[in-house]
């Protein structure tokens, strides 16, 4: 059953995802033409991510923010009216239309259309250190969205998201491309919905340096503690 699971699964990633990439073919080219228009750069963000068994690929995204961004203010972290934001990339994270590209990941095998969000390389600090619950979420595909978005997005804490990818690495042995096709209509809903975009600061009287700094020491320390 398992076997079968997974050859859903691949089969329904390359499906959608290549019908998807075709029909979406204008609204790329209008996407391109904004986001050269509105700053300096390149159109694609690449980045370094983690997939099964912590995997490292490239993952693409439709840049949204200032070239080098992640090098400077919060990092990897996206508070509310982020300065390196830029006006188009504003709206492509409200809309979810800068993760499209990942479709091209998706339909090469990088990752799958549900699963645990792909985190960056160094973000939860060494991978073969992780303890087994952080390792979890690692058994199954990155995914385009998954039980974590739909459940807080980015309104949640690390490892609360980890706590929900675990519930779908389990969900999934259980229920296969039902709890996938289940999910992503969720998905969907969320995505017009518009919620939780921005992440939380721990401290609101932190500067975004600061909050960054303190959640994402808190983040590889729990991510590290013992089993």
């Amino acid at each position: 059953m398992v076997a079968i699971n997974k050859f859903l699964k691949r089969l329904f990633d390359i499906v959608s995802s290549g019908i998807a990439i075709i029909i979406l073919i204008p609204l790329w080219i209008i996407i391109a033409i904004a986001i050269k228009k509105d700053s300096k750069g390149p159109i694609f963000f690449k980045q370094g991510r983690r997939t099964t068994n912590g995997k490292v690929f490239h993952m693409y995204k439709f840049r949204s923010m200032i070239v080098d961004a992640e090098k400077m203010g919060a990092g990897l972290f996206n508070y509310k009216d982020d300065p390196r934001v830029t006006k188009v990339g504003k709206f492509l994270r409200k809309s979810s239309l800068d993760e499209l590209p990942q479709l091209f990941n998706i339909f090469f095998g990088d990752m799958s259309v549900v699963g645990p969000r792909p985190c960056v390389t160094y973000e939860l600090g060494d991978f073969e250190t992780l303890n087994k619950k952080y390792k979890k979420r690692f058994q199954v595909k990155a995914g385009l969205t998954g039980l974590a978005q739909v459940k807080g997005r980015n309104d949640i804490s690390w490892d609360e998201k980890v706590t929900y990818d675990n519930q779908y690495v389990d969900g999934f042995k259980k229920y296969g491309i039902i709890l996938d096709i289940k999910i992503l209509f969720d998905s969907v809903i969320k995505v017009f919905k518009k919620e939780n975009i921005y992440e939380n600061k721990a401290d609101e009287s932190l500067d975004d340096i600061e909050a960054a700094k303190l959640a994402e020491e808190e983040i590889i320390r729990i991510a590290h503690l013992p089993d």
